[in-house]
């Protein structure tokens, strides 16, 4: 079952995936101009930077996998911000806090690393200059872009904060907007690299807004680094992600625990059940387990992920008590003639992020802050040049020996391992078309005791199983049969995520752009 007519799209040659069709026109014509996958990559991502900053942008963090062909393992990127120099959690716990602020706040803001992410993928991997990469998102920003359904929604919240007056003119879907601000700083980063940004305009104005919650020393120091993924077996298939900070390592912990329960058909209430399940038990602990310096390999050792699968019953929804709002975050990937492939995900965590701009170029910082903890002594505790935990999971599968198979990703804070989750077992296990896959209506588990899409696992694996329009008829009965909370249905919407598959099949490419973003594209030649 699908929720409305919706089909994949094919491609002999190359293809990109993304939340609007702006980005992802952008990223083929890089392609088309002799690019490979990480040009088109970057490309798509900047263009997002200027046309979807309600919900990423170049105040944001990115992370991405690299496939290359006849490598057997994806090369990371972790691009993740970290504190600043004058991070002070007794600060914020003399003032009453028990959470990290999530909005007008600048203490909820690491240094961004979008741009050193850019910067980072197209020095390793980038075949054109990056001028010309950049050149479409440089345009967009100075001579304006209509604006998507989904942003002329949300502008209003921003149109009336200093450095939101370029929203003001996005009154409706189609409406002209342009950010000349955000033009000079993509000007800038063409003409001298990182310090262009972080040590310009933008970061003049960051250290100003700040108030010493930065050092220079802070935005000198590069956030990009490439690191070793996590990986597991699961589905006939490798499945990779990025590792702590990142919750990807619960994308693949799902799927194994998943694949050892014999899942029946698809439209089965006990396929439902048994993927619940699986997300519940591979997340219940996340917020004791998951930091910075977590090790990813352990979380995903095979007698760990065993022992889970044993406590799940066909019949009943396990008891654990051991310890969405809207979202932040753009998906895309892209895959080139090669083969190449990139799997990128970006994110100002939450909406416009912190609700703050940097004044001049009216720049949007994240609020990413929010993944540390206020808990003295904790070891994802907010301090000093830290990095916070991290919803952003993208996820890339190979076959065995190491040949591309799928790049694949979602926005949707806690909800994205549950969302791939879904997916992978409908692509890799039912065998589903990534148009079937990714249409298709799925369940999300939701702490209504805690709203807002980034502390579902705060208080354990407790929680209410949302279920959208359009599942089968009997799942809600027979879900709250099995123990399960099942809330009313809910509409069609980024709630359930904006996933984007590209698969390879045979000798060509097939990719699916969420419907629920309403202006994406799966694009290629």
């Amino acid at each position: 079952m699908r929720l409305a007519p919706f089909s994949s799209r094919y491609a002999p040659g190359a293809m990109v995936c993304a939340v609007d069709h702006l980005a992802a026109s952008a990223g083929v014509a890089v392609l088309r101009a002799g690019g490979n996958a990480a040009d088109a990559a970057v490309a798509t991502s900047a263009v997002l930077a200027v046309t979807t900053q309600h919900m990423c942008g170049m105040g944001g963090d990115l992370f991405a996998l690299v496939h290359e062909v006849g490598t057997a393992r994806p090369v990371v990127l972790n691009s993740s911000g970290r504190a600043g120099s004058g991070a002070d959690p007794e600060a914020l716990r003399a003032e009453g806090h028990t959470r990290m602020p999530a909005t007008g706040d600048i203490r909820a803001v690491p240094v961004p690393g979008c741009v050193d992410g850019w910067l980072a993928l197209h020095g390793r991997f980038g075949r054109l200059p990056i001028a010309e990469v950049l050149e479409p998102a440089r345009r967009y920003a100075a001579d304006g872009f209509p604006a998507s359904p989904t942003l002329a929604a949300a502008a209003g919240r921003v149109a009336g904060l200093p450095g939101g007056e370029a929203f003001r003119a996005a009154t409706a879907p189609g409406a002209t907007v342009r950010r000349p601000g955000v033009a000079r700083a993509l000007r800038a980063v063409v003409e001298s690299g990182r310090d262009g940004f972080y040590l310009g305009e933008f970061g003049e104005g960051l250290l100003a807004l700040g108030g010493g919650e930065y050092a220079e020393s802070d935005l000198a120091a590069p956030n990009a680094d490439f690191v070793e993924p996590v990986v597991v077996d699961a589905f006939g298939a490798r499945i990779w992600s990025v590792p702590p900070n990142s919750q990807g390592y619960l994308t693949l912990a799902g799927a194994a625990i998943a694949d050892g329960l014999g899942l029946p058909e698809t439209d089965d209430p006990l396929w439902a059940h048994l993927t619940i399940e699986a997300a519940r038990q591979a997340a219940y602990d996340r917020y004791d387990v998951l930091h910075e310096h977590a090790d990813g390999a352990v979380l995903l050792a095979k007698g760990r992920l065993a022992e889970r699968r044993s406590r799940i019953s066909p019949t009943r929804a396990a008891v654990l008590r051991d310890s969405y709002a809207e979202g932040g975050t753009i998906y895309l990937c892209a895959v080139d003639e090669d083969r190449m492939a990139v799997s990128l995900i970006q994110s100002n965590a939450g909406g416009f992020g912190v609700g703050i701009a940097e004044e001049r170029t009216g720049i949007f910082l994240q609020n990413r802050g929010i993944g540390f903890s206020l808990e003295a002594g904790h070891p994802a505790e907010y301090g000093p040049r830290r990095r916070p935990v991290h919803t952003l999971s993208p996820a890339l599968v190979t076959t065995p020996d190491g040949r591309l198979s799928a790049v694949l990703g979602t926005m949707g804070g806690d909800t994205q391992p549950q969302i791939l989750l879904q997916l992978l077992a409908r692509l890799l296990g039912a065998g589903e078309s990534a148009g079937d896959a990714v249409a298709a209506p799925r369940w999300a588990l939701s702490n209504r005791l805690d709203p807002g899409g980034f502390t579902t696992w705060a208080r354990g694996g407790e929680l209410e199983v949302e279920l959208e329009q359009g599942v089968p008829e009997d799942w809600p009965e027979a879900l709250a049969a099995r123990g399960h909370r099942v809330g009313p249905l809910q509409p069609m919407s980024h709630g359930f995520g904006h996933a984007h598959v590209i698969a390879v099949v045979g000798d060509n490419l097939e990719g699916a752009s969420d419907p629920r973003a309403l202006g994406g594209a799966a694009a290629g030649y």
